[in-house]
């Protein structure tokens, strides 16, 4: 089983829009402890099976990332699409944490395997950036700086020890309504941070950058901001919406600090308190 690792935007400015509607951002990517897994066994087919918690926010979904990447690898590599997939899904869809991306991400890699693909890392980037702006770096897995559409990546400096705290009201947000209900004038491209001291510092610049989306998300999830409300109350250093929501993450000390924050809020809303990875 591969991992597909939650990612979260610890911030998010949207700094223009091209000719052709993507809009381009500048956001800094943190990968967690919550994961989808994923697994391909031979077979004579292509198929995908999903179970896990969170399997039935995909029932009646004939044709996700997961099998657009199998097929698209299948095509680049000039080899038949013969695979058993297997997806046990962790993370919540349509939820700000690149879950279907990542999925894709770690089925190009668990297939490259499977199937013997002599394939540059470049060329599978540029496959990854055909499936969706959020899949090369779900691909990279690591903590980056994000610009263009998402497909430009520059390595961000170790975060500083700390835990962080997951919540989602239950509110499926997809990404294009949100940036569709965007207003206002784009942000200013900012040189990125060297490097961060400690938790203190950055949750100063996590401050200071913000998250030019979380407007829009409130006006279509007003519960969004009833989560960020509550995470402000529990102490965290650090609160704020991932991507285009609706969930929200807050950064704590340690992770006793994260599970206690957990513990006081509905219990009706989805929660992981975790670590980056």
């Amino acid at each position: 089983m591969r991992p597909a690792r939650a990612k979260v935007n610890l911030w998010l400015n949207v700094v223009g829009r091209r000719d052709d509607g993507y809009h381009q951002l500048d956001s800094l990517v943190a990968f967690i402890d919550l994961a989808d897994q994923v697994d391909a066994q031979p077979a004579d087919r292509l198929s995908l099976g999903v179970d896990g918690p969170l399997a039935g926010a995909l029932a009646g979904e004939d044709d996700n990332l997961v099998l657009k990447a199998a097929r698209l690898l299948a095509d680049r590599a000039g080899v038949a699409p013969r695979a058993a997939i297997r997806l046990v899904k962790h993370v919540p869809v349509a939820a700000g944490l690149g879950g279907g991306s990542a999925d894709a991400a770690a089925t190009l890699r668990e297939l490259v395997e499977l199937w013997r693909v002599a394939m540059p890392e470049e060329e599978l980037f540029d496959l990854a950036a055909s499936l969706g702006a959020d899949v090369p770096m779900c691909l990279a897995g690591r903590t980056a700086f994000v610009s263009g559409v998402g497909e430009r990546l520059a390595w961000a400096p170790p975060l500083p020890e700390c835990a962080v705290l997951l919540v989602n009201p239950g509110t499926a947000l997809p990404t294009r309504d949100v940036f569709a209900a965007r207003r206002g004038a784009f942000s200013a491209v900012r040189p990125a941070p060297r490097a961060w001291r400690d938790l203190a510092e950055l949750a100063r610049v996590l401050a200071d950058r913000g998250n030019d989306l979380t407007a829009a998300a409130i006006s279509l999830a007003p519960l969004v901001g009833q989560v960020l409300e509550e995470l402000g109350r529990t102490g965290a250093r650090h609160a704020a919406m991932s991507g285009s929501g609706a969930t929200c993450f807050a950064l704590y000390e340690s992770l006793e600090l994260a599970r206690r924050a957990a513990s006081l809020l509905p219990a009706a809303w989805w929660r992981h308190a975790g670590r980056f990875v």
